[in-house]
């Protein structure tokens, strides 16, 4: 029988534009603003908003400001207790 305390799956919570959210550890901010509904600020030609494309730090699209700094790619980001993420201006 597996060890309760070896299953239990933990968590952290972080601020995504002033709204608290709580996500396993090991989740990035990026699948965090996934999980939350939310965009990044910029915006393509038509106006529509922005979201990741791939992933893995290449493409760019997943910036945001993070504990102040800005244009951090956010799915290379781990999420953390008391991460502050805004995605807006």
């Amino acid at each position: 029988m597996p060890d309760a305390k070896r299953t239990a799956t933990r968590t952290v919570t972080l601020r995504i534009n002033g709204r608290t959210l709580t996500v396993p550890t090991g989740t990035s901010v990026a699948a965090a603003l996934a999980h939350a509904g939310e965009f990044v600020s910029r915006c393509d030609l038509e106006g529509h908003p922005r979201a990741p494309l791939c992933g893995m730090g290449v493409c760019f699209e997943c910036r945001a400001t993070i504990d102040g700094e800005p244009e951090v790619l956010t799915c290379l980001t781990p999420c953390r207790d008391g991460l502050e993420v805004v995605t807006h201006a």
